[in-house]
């Protein structure tokens, strides 16, 4: 395997079989870590914060800062050294990688290869309330300086805000006979996110529609490896746009034969 200009540089003394966090030196495990604990901030809770970083796999913990948050709870970082390596040579993580095009390429090959209007319905679904991430894709506006696909010849989008409930996004996109299904995910605490998702595709399968298709899942939570163990097509987290999702969606109606 061939070596990077940085990687030859400290090739005597790296080992991409053994990568630790570092510091102030190469392989010194220096991390920082920060949890919230509920018993008050005294001397008995540093204690539990240095424990509970002992036992996380750090050595020589330090509590670097503490801080009540009221009465019972209490703010810890902790400063030490991990002992835990990783195999970065081994790691396997599935990714989605897209040959992107800007938004007039891909009006283009809207024009050249599917040669009619691409029916996309986008939201925040659940009891999900946050639109930015659906918004930055979906708006004419855009975000970044990276146009939505409101403005995109040959899409027809609709951005169904939030808090649409997955039975009611489903028949919207069968009423508007509808080619790609955008989902954002903000809130994901207790894993509501996973269940969410899970329940429309559950329910694109129950009214036979889901190999028809293409499905997209986004947010902060959201990696193209979960999208695809939940049943979609793609998953999109931070820092794409929408010529990301507008690539990955036309190509993907043209490979499937759904134009």
């Amino acid at each position: 395997m061939g070596y990077s200009l940085e990687e030859k540089k400290y090739s005597k003394i790296l080992d991409l079989t053994k990568v630790k966090p570092y510091g102030d030196t190469l392989n010194d495990g220096k991390v920082q870590i920060s949890f919230t604990l509920p018993v008050p901030l005294n001397e008995k809770g540093e204690a539990c914060a240095k424990e509970l970083a002992l036992k996380m796999g750090l050595t020589d913990p330090l509590v670097a800062h503490a801080k009540a948050l009221d009465d019972e709870f209490s703010f810890y970082i902790v400063y030490g050294n991990i002992i835990h390596t990783v195999n970065y040579q081994e790691m396997h993580v599935e990714t989605l990688e897209t040959n992107k095009l800007e938004m007039h390429e891909i009006e283009d090959y809207i024009k050249t290869h599917i040669k009619r209007e691409i029916i996309v319905l986008g939201a925040s679904t659940g009891s999900d309330a946050h639109t930015v991430g659906i918004d930055a894709i979906m708006n004419m506006k855009g975000y970044a300086g990276h146009y939505g696909l409101e403005r995109y010849q040959g899409i027809r989008a609709y951005n169904l805000g939030s808090q649409v409930e997955n039975e009611v996004f489903v028949q919207k996109a069968i009423e508007l006979n509808a080619d790609v299904l955008l989902v954002s995910q903000t809130v994901t605490q207790k894993d509501i996110h996973i269940n969410n998702l899970t329940n429309l595709i559950e329910i694109l399968e129950a009214e036979g529609i889901r190999k028809d298709l293409i499905v997209i899942c986004g947010g902060p939570r959201i990696s193209h490896e979960l999208a695809k163990e939940l049943g979609y097509d793609a998953g999109f987290g931070v820092k794409k746009f929408a010529e990301d999702v507008a690539y990955f969606f036309t190509t993907e109606l043209v490979k499937r034969n759904l134009v």
